[in-house]
């Protein structure tokens, strides 16, 4: 019998080829007489082209092709389309035609203009040089505040005032009521930044074209590969689903980023078919900076009103989202239904409302970015809170107990059932780990420093896409393939799926192998995003694990002459009431040979997870920060957790995710933010020498625990969410720390990023 694994960390299956230089990514896939693509981006933030001159670079050695947007409109190539057809409580969503290589106008710095294809990276690089280009530069627009003002410049013709869509959610006229009459009401505005995915792999794509059977096969540096060939097959190439597949190796690092349907993966495929050669496209960090999607990007002013108690009465928002030049696939969603609902995070708040106007500027397209939306709506709550209690002359912590969701299950005013979660255990946790802080903060003020504490609670809508697939299949050789509809980033999916796959066949983890993001394995499949992969995934696979065994014990049955109810499994062995038994491997051999109506050829099964409840993730967390008034520099010395996320399939794994998206939310909250140029639209932060991410030495040991105590109910594993939630409680954490530090200077707030510069003028300002 197999040693149970699930709730047991153990060393993850994938890292073994991972730091031995064995991983399979876009880059290493070079095909057999590819080609290489090169793309001709726009210097201009917002322009007209006036003509392009292709023949100088048509002419150089080694280039197959130089393609312009008069070449896709040829082939009848569609515009990449957005994910998102309609938003319910929103006025109708405008969508301009996104070509794949701009048309008439440029309307960010980056825009594909042209693509060059030769037979190596440099000459492809090379032509691309060799393009010339003739632009009418136009106004451009980078500032949501300005976008949306009568006269600004127009973006998109029929986008009056550069807004995309308007998004109403909650009573608006019982919030307006509440705040007129409550006897005290705080006014917020808060910005959350617009960050870049930065991850450690570009983006890269490889296009491939079979003549012989009109199939085109993508293989992308992505995280979904169904939704993506979806996408290029209804929209864009207008092609039967089975005629294009997409598949998706190793990836590093997404946060969402990786989750969109970009000009890139149109143009390799396109390209592909054209010149019956394979197209190679690997991106390097300049064009991960201009051209993937960026995140985050919002303004919001908010109210928020309290009895003279201190009870929360309502909340009332008005949010700014920028959506860059295009509708990018998801981006819809981010501002709208995900911050929705989130709002109002872990309180007992009788009535909220807010207000999402989706907005176009000169910028890059902004998308999903690890959270998307939570961390927006978490941020100005947690800020609402504490400007609130400074306000107020309230203590933060207990105007925070006061309110916090007590009574389970708790429905929220955005209309959400919260099953239970350890809201009060989690914030007395906090406290008592912060119970030596004034011993510390003296010594930081004998030293000439400033030091603040800071909490935040976070509540997450963990769930992403409803349902999900998934299908054990036995191989002849004993070995059992893991497909599952969802994708890995870097989460760990091999060894955690392997572990559930383990517990449930009472196998060891070698008789597993795991295979995603492929459409030619699975048919469909929710792919990555909003904490969703064991909730939807594992569940899935248990499922697939059940039916399984249940197809092995009906063969089992067949062998051994026997009822198949009467057959016992346990550990790869099926026995008959005589005794008789045989292996899984000689049910999965004879399988093969022997079929009939109510065992499949081959013994496997695939199981449908159906399902659109929420997992509702949660803690709170505290930071400790020591900021020296004279040069505004912060140094984040401590750094405690303390969160739910119901059963833990692997409490390592799930300590490794939160730490990730942890450290992505102190990278928003005092490092990182995409800058453009007010005049010109050039972005002012395009590379790692520009745009500050959070180093080692930036970061301090992380101390807490995670709480089993409280199992889901909306999945058979019992799980919670764990990939996002670090990035929705760092932000707010890591800022009331530093406001609570600069407090005693009269400091209110500050917006994020907390850089030296910030801080510094915030202390003169005050002073």
């Amino acid at each position: 019998m197999a040693r149970r694994l699930l709730g047991r960390s153990i060393n993850r299956l994938e890292d073994a080829r991972f730091v031995t230089g064995r991983g399979r990514y876009v880059a290493d896939l070079v095909a057999t007489d590819a080609l290489h693509g090169a793309v001709v981006r726009s210097p201009h933030a917002h322009a007209r082209i006036l003509s392009i001159d292709i023949d100088a670079a048509r002419m150089m050695s080694g280039v197959a092709a130089v393609f312009i947007a008069r070449d896709l409109a040829a082939d009848n190539i569609g515009p990449l389309p957005c994910g998102v057809t309609s938003i319910p409580m929103a006025s109708p969503l405008i969508v301009p035609p996104y070509s794949a290589l701009a048309t008439e106008t440029v309307r960010f710095v980056g825009e594909p203009v042209a693509f060059v294809v030769a037979d190596s990276v440099e000459r492809a690089r090379d032509a691309a040089e060799a393009i010339v280009v003739d632009y009418e530069p136009l106004p451009p627009v980078v500032s949501m505040l300005e976008a949306v003002q009568p006269g600004s410049p127009a973006i998109w013709p029929d986008a009056p005032n550069n807004v995309a869509f308007e998004y109403h959610r909650g009573e608006m006229e019982k919030v307006e009521a509440a705040i007129r009459d409550a006897p005290h009401v705080v006014a917020c505005e808060v910005v959350n930044n617009r960050v870049v995915a930065a991850s450690l792999e570009t983006r890269g794509a490889l296009g491939q074209y079979d003549a012989s059977s009109d199939h085109l096969h993508l293989t992308a540096s992505a995280a979904g590969a169904h939704a993506i060939r979806n996408l290029l097959a209804d929209s864009v190439f207008r092609v039967p689903r089975d005629k294009l597949r997409v598949s998706i190796p190793d990836v590093g690092g997404g946060f969402g980023m990786k989750n969109v349907l970009y000009p890139e993966w149109v143009l390799v495929l396109w390209a592909a078919r054209r010149l019956r050669r394979p197209v190679q496209w690997i991106g390097d960090r300049n064009e991960d900076f201009l051209a993937s999607a960026h995140g985050r990007d919002s303004f919001v002013r908010a109210r928020l009103a309290l009895d003279g108690s201190g009870k929360l009465l309502a909340l009332e928002a008005q949010v700014l989202a920028n959506l860059g030049a295009y509708v990018s696939t998801v981006a819809p969603v981010v501002p709208t239904m995900a911050m929705g609902s989130a709002m109002g995070g872990v309180y007992d708040i009788p009535l909220v409302a807010f207000q999402t106007r989706g907005v176009f500027t000169n910028t890059t397209p902004v998308d999903a970015y690890r959270g998307a939306g939570k961390p927006e709506a978490n941020y100005l709550i947690e800020r609402c809170i504490d400007i609130a209690a400074a306000e107020l002359g309230m203590d933060a912590l207990k105007l925070r107990r006061k309110n916090i969701f007590r009574r389970f299950p708790q429905q929220t005013s955005m209309g959400l059932s919260v099953e239970q979660g350890s809201f009060a255990q989690s914030i007395d946790l906090a406290v008592a780990a912060a119970s030596d802080f004034k011993a510390r903060w003296k010594d930081s003020h004998k030293r000439g420093k400033l030091r603040g504490l800071g909490y935040a609670c976070f509540l997450e809508t963990a769930r992403g896409q409803p349902n999900e697939v998934a299908e054990m299949r036995a191989g002849e050789n004993g070995q059992i393939q893991l497909m599952v509809g969802t994708h890995s980033n870097g989460q760990g999916h091999e060894t955690t799926y392997a572990q559930i796959a383990a517990d449930a066949l009472d196998l060891p983890l070698a008789r597993f192998e795991f295979r995603q993001g492929d459409t030619d394995d699975l048919d469909s499949g929710g792919g990555h995003g909003g904490a969703r992969s064991m909730h939807q995934g594992g569940t899935a696979l248990l499922m697939a694990a059940e039916g399984f065994v249940d197809n092995a014990k009906r063969l089992a049955a067949r062998l051994l002459q026997a009822s198949p109810e009467t057959i016992e499994y346990r550990a790869g062995i099926l026995r008959a009431p005589t005794g008789q038994e045989v292996s899984l491997e000689e049910v999965a051999r004879a399988s093969h040979q022997v079929t009939s109506d109510d065992v499949p050829p081959g013994l496997a099964h695939r199981a449908t997870h159906l399902c659109d409840r929420y997992t509702f993730p949660n803690g709170c967390h505290l930071a400790e920060v020591e900021i020296d008034p004279e040069t505004g520099e912060v140094i984040l010395d401590r750094y405690v957790i303390f969160d739910d996320y119901g059963r833990l399939l692997d409490p390592r794994q799930t300590l490794s995710q939160v730490h990730g998206g942890v450290v992505q939310g102190i990278g928003q909250a005092l490092f990182e933010e995409a800058l453009f140029d007010h005049e010109t639209g050039q972005i002012l932060s395009g590379s790692l020498m520009d745009y500050a991410l959070p180093r080692a030495d930036d970061i301090p040991s992380f101390e807490g625990a995670l709480t089993p105590d409280y199992p889901s109910g909306a999945n058979r594993l019992g799980v919670k969410g764990s990939g996002q939630a670090g990035a929705i409680a760092a932000p707010a954490t890591v800022m009331n720390a530093v406001v609570n530090a600069l407090a005693p200077l009269g400091v209110r707030h500050i917006d994020m990023p907390a850089t030296p510069a910030r801080i510094w003028a915030a202390i003169q300002a005050a002073r």
